[in-house]
């Protein structure tokens, strides 16, 4: 599966004075790691972000934004964004700060052990 290339690049400059961001590739897409934990990415041609559950029905409020429904079914805490709900960096800015914001409290996901 490809990926908006263009938005990764947008999502990656957003994230350059940030420290302790990985970029991974997964999900046939980027995953950005900050602090070891998933922050926000690129599927296909969206933006995925992982945000603080509390906000999370009013994300699904804004323009371009819908459930990650990577496995079928809603997860909470995750969003899909369109290119609808990005146009402007001001827009980008939006949802790259939520998920750096939830970043902060999120927990790291468990090492799996070899």
């Amino acid at each position: 599966m490809a990926f908006d290339e263009k938005l990764n690049n947008r999502i990656r400059e957003a994230l350059s004075a940030i420290k302790k961001v990985e970029e991974k590739h997964m999900f046939g897409g980027t995953c950005y790691m900050v602090n070891g934990k998933m922050c926000v990415g690129v599927i296909g041609d969206e933006m995925m972000c992982r945000i603080d559950h509390d906000l999370y029905e009013v994300a699904l409020e804004k323009p371009g934004c819908r459930p990650m429904d990577f496995t079928g079914k809603p997860m909470r805490g995750y969003v899909f964004v369109s290119q609808d709900g990005m146009k402007t960096q001001k827009q980008l800015d939006y949802w790259i700060n939520i998920c750096l914001e939830f970043n902060k409290k999120a927990k790291a996901a468990k090492k799996r052990k070899k």
